[in-house]
């Protein structure tokens, strides 16, 4: 073997390596990045959760939410995997001190802004700002000391560059504080026309990244006032194809986590919208569902939906369901039946009762809880 081709082998298998979960030490299918900025399979990371841990199994800090982020430029990366000759391959340099890494983010920035630099050398520069960003937190941490989130923006204009600017500005946010930053320099007005254009993997990192900055609480009432933000995300989920709508749904769902934002939501004719993609099979749909079905305006949507009940009963009868969708579930049928004798026949019929009667032996004390409401509430009227 030639020591071109044993160098080859060698970078080779180190890109291998980023590609497995730390966890399961295989080849991951769905990355997902933590909150401590660790990414891993979500079948591992998830089953690691759904334990009771509430610690990175890397870092082993504390979570501050266990909200899982996909890492779509990752999934790119396993999906399309074959090694390019070493030459072009772009990998991350190694890890220095902070005072060097600040220079080479200096020189990559430059390179980014270069009029005369061909749109191949900054897509390089764009990859090793990524990786960087990936593996080091210190990084992530110290990136506004470069003028870095600016020229990430302008690249957005750049078709070829921008999945690879979106992918870098998720990683930049899964620092609090750079979540307040990207804000103030004006995020919003790149990704917003993004969500509506018509590359579905740009689209789906876009909701993405809207997902990551509404994690913090203080920027869900700036994204669901900014005009368009949530009628986009909203048009997405009923036109989306592929990641797109759920990661669209996902969005949804960590705004209106902020109440005021239901609203918002219902105004923009999400309700409908929402029970037709979970009646396709989109099960991320009934979280927001679960949240909105608190608004009155909302369950006055619901019940003008032809099968509303039926929709949701589904969801408990599906041997596939998660955790959260029956939960999910189970909370916007309360709320329905609460509202109105029509729903507790509907729900009669739909078999809701019998599915609150096997989820009295669930896991979860929220579920169990709904359930046994229901229950009461049924059972009066089967009598």
């Amino acid at each position: 073997m030639t020591s071109a081709a044993a160098e080859q082998l060698l970078v080779a298998e180190q890109l291998i390596e980023h590609l497995k979960c730390p966890i399961s030490l295989e080849i991951m299918s769905d990355p997902v990045i933590l909150s401590s900025g660790q990414t891993f399979d979500r079948s591992s990371i998830q089953q690691w959760l759904d334990l009771g841990h509430r610690k990175c199994p890397i870092t082993k800090f504390p979570l501050l939410h266990t909200y899982l982020i996909p890492n779509h430029a990752l999934r790119a990366i396993i999906s399309s995997f074959a090694p390019p000759p070493p030459e072009t391959l772009p990998h991350p340099p190694p890890l220095q001190t902070e005072a060097p890494t600040l220079t080479l983010t200096q020189t990559l920035v430059s390179a980014l802004t270069s009029d005369e630099a061909p749109t191949k050398y900054k897509l390089e520069s764009l990859n090793k700002l990524f990786f960087l960003s990936k593996h080091d937190p210190l990084f992530r941490r110290n990136i506004t000391d470069a003028p870095v989130i600016p020229v990430v923006f302008s690249c957005l204009a750049n078709e070829t560059l921008r999945h690879k600017a979106l992918a870098l500005l998720l990683n930049i946010s899964l620092e609090d504080e750079n979540k307040v930053g990207l804000m103030a320099e004006g995020i919003l007005d790149r990704l917003i026309p993004i969500l509506s254009s018509e590359v579905s993997d740009c689209s789906a990192v876009a909701a993405t990244l809207i997902t990551s900055l509404a994690l913090l609480e203080l920027n869900r009432a700036t994204i669901g006032a900014y005009p368009h933000a949530i009628e986009s995300l909203v048009s997405l989920v009923r036109d989306g194809v592929g990641r797109e709508k759920k990661e669209a749904a996902t969005a949804l769902y960590t705004l209106c986590r902020f109440p005021n934002n239901r609203v918002t939501v219902v105004a923009c004719g999400a309700v409908p919208v929402l029970l037709r993609r979970l009646d396709a099979g989109l099960e991320r749909c009934v979280e927001v569902i679960g949240l909105l079905a608190e608004r009155k305006e909302a369950i006055e949507e619901m019940e003008k939906f032809g099968g509303c009940v039926e929709v949701l009963a589904g969801v408990l009868k599906n041997r596939t369901r998660t955790k959260r969708g029956v939960e999910f579930a189970l909370l916007a049928l309360k709320y329905l039946c609460c509202n109105s004798e029509e729903s507790v026949t509907e729900a009669v019929r739909a078999g809701v009762f019998e599915s609150c009667m096997e989820l009295m032996q669930h896991d979860s004390v929220r579920v169990r809880e709904n359930a046994s409401y229901l229950i009461l509430v049924l059972r009066s009227r089967k009598q």
